[in-house]
């Protein structure tokens, strides 16, 4: 994700005293995470990984209660890659629309920016007289790196 394109560090922490919400170190440490690695989908397993050592106490229960509050306020975005784990990442602030490729192989996943289903949304509504107001694709292949081990 390109710098800007989510809410930076201070409105994320306006948005959780608004919503009446404390700013626990916890919560701090895990925002910064996800603000460091801001170009990965990370699972609660991850950011626990990240953060154990700045903060042994924190369990993975407190990792996963945070990232479900800050995806029920809209900062994070949980997506289902199909690999039995949720991933997260930061809702962007604009409204284009990014797909995701996985590779069957090593898990990796990246993004891909293009959004070529504008103009089958507009036939859809044409056709159907359907609104879409969201749509979720994955694309499943072999990165770059695992296409020359399975050769």
């Amino acid at each position: 994700m390109v710098e800007g394109e989510h809410e930076d560090y201070k409105t994320i922490c306006d948005r959780l005293r608004n919503n009446s919400y404390k700013l626990t170190p916890q919560r701090q440490t895990i925002l910064r995470t996800f603000l460091e690695n801001s170009a990965r989908h990370l699972s609660a397993e991850d950011v626990y990984s990240l953060v154990k050592n700045e903060y042994p106490d924190m369990g993975l229960a407190t990792v996963y209660r945070t990232l479900d509050l800050l995806a029920e306020l809209g900062i994070l975005q949980k997506n289902d890659f199909g690999d039995g784990r949720s991933r997260y990442e930061f809702t962007r602030k604009d409204e284009h629309h990014h797909h995701h490729l996985i590779c069957l192989n090593c898990g990796e996943v990246s993004e891909f920016d293009d959004d070529l289903l504008e103009s089958l949304e507009t036939v859809i509504f044409k056709r159907n007289r359907f609104k879409v107001v969201d749509h979720d694709l994955k694309f499943l292949g072999y990165c770059q790196k695992c296409q020359s081990t399975l050769e």
